[in-house]
């Protein structure tokens, strides 16, 4: 049975319209939060393979795939399926394809082998593997202890004594880190990439759902604890999606981490703020529109969060470090309105960077090198 047609079960089958109401809503809203891999991410589609045309020698090789918002999207992406993960590069123009498909580069396949009849996804993790498999960059595999339990992390070290403490978001792993841990590298900067509660190998959450990073801040809180028992001096709080949540939650004054005076700046790459918007994005592709307003409901209550909490929790004027803020103009899960707000509202300690065509957590992939030289210039004065 469909995710739809099974939701849409639960809420006409049970005896009662308020016990239906509350099962579908529960239903509706562990299906858009219990994100896992081997997922699309948050607000992509799966898609066909139609062919592939392998490269030769150093020449990059096609794939065809379904015509989609996705796929006509500019940059470089994963492909991940079932067993499968390869790199794709930009859209392909000149080359005779179907009307219904778009064909892109295929730069390479990490992880077997696409055909055509697969399902697949776009994301923004390019890379699989841990530092030194992915990209020969060597890493220490430690524990950081965790309010829940120990979190598992990768530390690459470097000769500065200020740190980067990395954290993924929704639909990803730390592997997305991975995406800017070479420039990182180039920049002799330590790097803690951190498993966070929910993730695999990690604790579990209460009720094993997300809090948007509501709750998951705690858990970069413990790597800045660990990061300065271990020879930092002061850090970076870096983060992605619900990562980026957790950073900026995490750097504020007076309601963040007790240790927010040794945090140096945060980058926050699309921060989610707005979690209503979120689950609704989340569960648009999964569930009857109907059913979007009970599962908010429902995860209002199971999670503690009001509707506007993440925006009132998230205040820009307890910030006391410079932030750098990416956004994509095409992102379906977190609405670039709120990280323009943001910025407004503290100029002086806020720069935004918005990329034009990419989607949630994907500014790299579109424009990586404008990407690495923002970054570059907003971490020479922390270093």
């Amino acid at each position: 049975m469909g995710l739809k047609r099974a939701a849409a079960v639960a809420a006409t089958t049970l005896i009662g319209a308020g016990t239906a109401a509350v099962a579908a809503g529960r239903y509706a809203g562990d299906a858009a939060l219990r994100t896992v891999p081997g997922h699309p991410p948050p607000g992509e589609h799966r898609l066909t393979v139609h062919d592939v045309t392998p490269g030769t020698g150093a020449a990059p090789g096609a794939i065809t795939l379904t015509r989609a918002p996705a796929t006509l999207r500019p940059g470089t992406y994963g492909l991940a399926g079932r067993g499968l993960h390869a790199v794709v590069g930009d859209v392909v123009a000149d080359v005779s394809h179907p009307h219904d498909c778009v064909v892109r580069r295929l730069e390479r396949v990490t992880h077997g082998a696409p055909a055509p009849g697969d399902r697949v996804w776009l994301t923004p993790q390019t890379h699989r593997g841990n530092p030194r498999d992915a990209l020969g960059i060597d890493h220490a595999d430690v524990d950081v202890p965790g309010e829940l339990g120990p979190l598992p992390a990768w530390f690459v070290p470097g000769a500065r004594d200020t740190w980067v403490l990395a954290v993924h978001g929704l639909g990803t792993t730390r592997e997305h880190t991975l995406t800017v841990l070479p420039f990182l590298h180039r920049q002799r900067l330590p790097v803690l990439a951190l498993a966070y509660r929910g993730d695999p190998g990690a604790p579990r959450p209460s009720h094993g759902i997300s809090h948007f990073g509501a709750r998951e801040w705690r858990d970069l809180d413990a790597a800045i604890r660990y990061a300065l028992r271990n020879g930092a001096r002061r850090v970076v709080l870096y983060g992605w999606s619900t990562g980026a949540t957790m950073a900026l939650l995490t750097a504020l004054r007076d309601t963040g981490s007790a240790l927010s005076d040794r945090v140096a700046g945060v980058v926050l790459d699309a921060p989610l703020l707005d979690w209503p918007a979120a689950l609704g994005a989340l569960a648009a592709h999964r569930l009857p529109a109907s059913l979007i307003p009970l599962a908010v409901r429902a995860t209002e209550g199971r999670t503690g969060l009001a509707p506007e909490g993440l925006l009132t929790a998230a205040d820009p004027t307890l910030l006391d470090v410079p932030a750098l803020v990416v956004h994509g103009t095409d992102d379906p899960v977190a609405p670039l309105l709120h990280s323009r707000e943001l910025a407004a509202r503290r100029p002086e300690l806020i720069t935004l960077r918005t990329v034009r065509g990419a989607g949630h957590a994907a500014s790299w992939n579109v424009d990586p090198t404008g990407y690495e030289e923002a970054l570059r210039r907003f971490l020479i004065p922390l270093m």
